[in-house]
């Protein structure tokens, strides 16, 4: 199944590549793909559990799925995965 979602903090290429190289790290998660303008992820996965794992995975990386809390703290972590992201190229 392919879903896509609209995630909160998403700001530059460095949280693009953060978010796509953890979700691919994920068993039964397959073509990630993230929009900036939209503000938004998309994946494939098997079952409902794999999807409940990806939005876990995106929430504890600072990017929550939109609707969700948005935490000082997952703000911060967000500023953190997007440095990462950078240095990463």
């Amino acid at each position: 199944m392919r879903i896509s979602v609209h995630i909160q903090n998403l700001k530059c290429g460095g949280c693009e590549n953060t978010i796509i190289n953890r979700l691919k790290e994920l068993k039964n998660i397959s073509d990630v793909d993230v929009n900036q303008e939209e503000e938004s992820v998309a994946f494939d996965y098997h079952t409902n559990h794999d999807f409940e794992t990806a939005k876990h995975v995106l929430s504890r990386i600072g990017y929550p799925i939109v609707g969700k809390e948005n935490k000082l703290k997952t703000k911060a972590q967000s500023y953190i995965s997007c440095a990462i992201g950078k240095i990463k190229k």
